[in-house]
């Protein structure tokens, strides 16, 4: 941890502690929707995993005859105060820019769920009950949100990064010390196939002995190539040297999980967080890959729903090549118990 950063941290941590003292003891309140609400959160800042669970959750909750709806905030999206209702629809696919790259992401994998992206995720979720009948909501991001009461906290640990309490914001990733593990009824240890998830399960076992606890992996399902590039065949990717990019909170997990899933990567490039591509971006980008003898570009479905509109590519034949877009999803070690254990909390 940064030296100059620390005295930020400590006041990071004492507005924590003010901020949590204060729904604690009344003097601040959470409101409670008419139905429950299962919080997908984690301590830390950068990507842990939760898009991929929050769909895995109401994928689980779809067969077991619930109407979940999913709440989130959106980061990024233009008109952050405005409440938007994606309705469930086969083909919907609504403009990132507008609804945030991860609400846009689910709401492709998830054509059947209703999504409603506000930063006041109570009036969302009276939204979505008024609107849809739903019988359960999925709060994405929800663990610091204290003014929405939920049922069951479900908090992520990224397998790949230890935690400490000098690591808080800013000097540090963390956005809550350690023992606000003692909040969660679950924990779900992820990207378990790049590191061993020991030393965090102790630690969350340590502080929290009720707490369930269960391993993910992050799983390749499938490679496909985006319209309008050089035409390598999706299931020919190992045998390309490939130029890898993406715009998410833990790079280098997905760099490290193409090698592990077998791509030849020949150079890479990492952004910020939910950043948003430009023509001429895609173009460098291409530029970089042809130098490093690369045959296609590889990168995520969040990235790609950062992409700019067709027109504002690259359209000269030189300058197109091929990408390769990664399906991705979480797969749970324990999913029957990690079903149950979100069911407990349901009406039947």
């Amino acid at each position: 941890m940064s030296t100059l950063l620390r005295p930020l941290a400590g006041a990071f941590r004492c507005g924590v502690a003010l901020r949590t003292a204060a729904y604690h003891r009344g003097w601040l309140q959470a409101r409670r929707l008419h139905r429950p609400v299962i919080s997908v959160g984690n301590i830390t800042v950068g990507g842990t995993g939760k898009t991929p669970l929050v769909a895995w959750m109401a994928e689980a909750l779809l067969r077991h005859g619930y109407r979940p709806s999913i709440l989130t905030r959106g980061y990024g999206r233009t008109r952050q105060r405005d409440p938007l209702v994606i309705d469930p629809a086969a083909d919907r696919k609504p403009d990132p820019r507008h609804a945030g790259d991860e609400p846009a992401l689910l709401a492709r994998w998830l054509p059947e769920v209703p999504i409603v992206v506000a930063a006041d995720r109570y009036r969302a979720g009276l939204l979505a009950e008024d609107r849809f009948g739903v019988d359960v909501h999925l709060l994405d991001d929800g663990f610091q949100h204290w003014a929405l009461a939920r049922d069951l906290d479900v908090v992520l640990l990224d397998a790949t990064q230890p935690l400490s309490d000098g690591a808080l914001l800013p000097a540090g990733r963390q956005r809550e010390p350690c023992a606000a593990l003692r909040r969660a009824q679950i924990v779900v240890v992820t990207r378990t196939e790049l590191a061993p998830p020991d030393a965090l399960e102790r630690l969350a076992c340590n502080l929290n002995p009720r707490a369930l606890i269960v391993r993910a992996r992050t799983r390749l399902a499938g490679v496909r190539e985006l319209a309008g590039g050089g035409s390598p065949a999706g299931a020919d990717y190992r045998n390309l040297p490939v130029f890898a990019f993406c715009g998410t909170g833990h790079p280098h997990a997905f760099l490290a999980d193409l090698k592990l899933w077998g791509f030849s990567v020949a150079g890479h490039a990492a952004f910020r967080d939910h950043h948003r591509y430009t023509g001429r971006e895609l173009g460098q980008l291409t530029a970089q890959a042809r130098a490093a003898a690369a045959r296609a570009l590889v990168t995520t479905e969040k990235d790609i729903c950062n992409f700019p509109p067709l027109n504002e590519r690259a359209t000269s034949q030189e300058e197109q090549m091929a990408i390769l877009v990664c399906h991705a999803p979480v797969d749970v070690h324990e999913a029957p118990v990690l079903e149950q254990a979100l069911l407990a909390v349901l009406p039947r």
